[in-house]
């Protein structure tokens, strides 16, 4: 079986994106993957200027949206059994096993954010966060509890072949300018500040794509979990970068730290 990991790393350099993207690289080479880290963009997805409710700032920083450059990866669905994408900010720890297993028999797996070992204060962001973000999506099945929707987290992401199919035909750049999808790209309304997380929760449940939760332990957040929660992680998810000791530019000292 031919595996693929793929990473986006555009923008301006950094310590802590360098050190991550090492760690994934090091993780293909140790179980044999192939690896590809997309330094460049590729799709430059834009919102509509006249409809857009993204900030100026937001696009014309770079002058397109990175947050949708991954979606570049779903072309490999054509040439690999199975694909991962994983952010540029997630360490993966030496030795953490094949990751590729979790997707045994279905399409589609990552980590439901709301079943993280989260501590009470971030719980009580995603609650907020699944109310604003996932309420207004009613036309498709959410689950809800009272830590919110059971929206997944796209920071690791795994996908099998067969997901392909849900994509009929379409290159990267053709799926993601669906029409349904315009107001996601946009950043209508609650979406302001959404990235491709949003889009393709509701994707995946719309298409009934064949999915399932991936273990926390893929995708585990720094700051934003219960002590103890890094320490039996395979992959550390260094989110939030502004919010992060020196922005994470002190990566290896919070490596040594976990």
């Amino acid at each position: 079986m031919n595996c693929l990991v793929y990473q986006v790393y555009v923008g301006p350099r950094s310590k802590l994106y360098d050190f991550c993207t090492a760690s994934v690289e090091a993780y293909c080479e140790a179980h044999g993957f192939d690896y590809i880290r997309q330094d460049e963009p590729i799709l430059r997805i834009r919102p509509n200027p006249t409809t857009s409710g993204r900030s100026a700032e937001a696009v014309d920083r770079l002058g397109y949206l990175p947050i949708f450059e991954k979606e570049n990866a779903l072309e490999f669905l054509w040439d690999y059994d199975r694909v991962a994408i994983i952010d540029a900010d997630v360490w993966i720890r030496p030795g953490s096993p094949d990751i590729f297993e979790e997707v045994e028999g279905v399409e589609f797996a990552a980590c439901v954010e709301r079943e993280m070992p989260l501590t009470d204060r971030y719980r009580d962001k995603i609650r907020s966060y699944s109310d604003k973000l996932f309420g207004p999506l009613a036309d498709v099945e959410w689950d809800w509890n009272d830590h919110g929707a059971d929206f997944m987290n796209m920071g690791v992401m795994v996908m099998d072949s067969s997901l392909r199919e849900q994509l009929q035909g379409q290159d990267p750049r053709q799926f993601l300018s669906r029409p349904e999808f315009q107001r996601f790209v946009d950043g209508e309304g609650a979406w302001k500040w959404s990235t491709d997380q949003v889009l393709l929760n509701w994707w995946l449940r719309r298409a009934r794509a064949n999915w399932r939760p991936l273990p926390w332990v893929w995708n585990c957040f720094y700051g934003s979990t219960v002590p103890g929660s890094a320490q039996r992680s395979h992959a550390v998810h260094f989110f939030l970068r502004d919010h992060l000791p020196e922005k994470g530019e002190n990566i290896e000292e919070l490596i040594e730290c976990l």
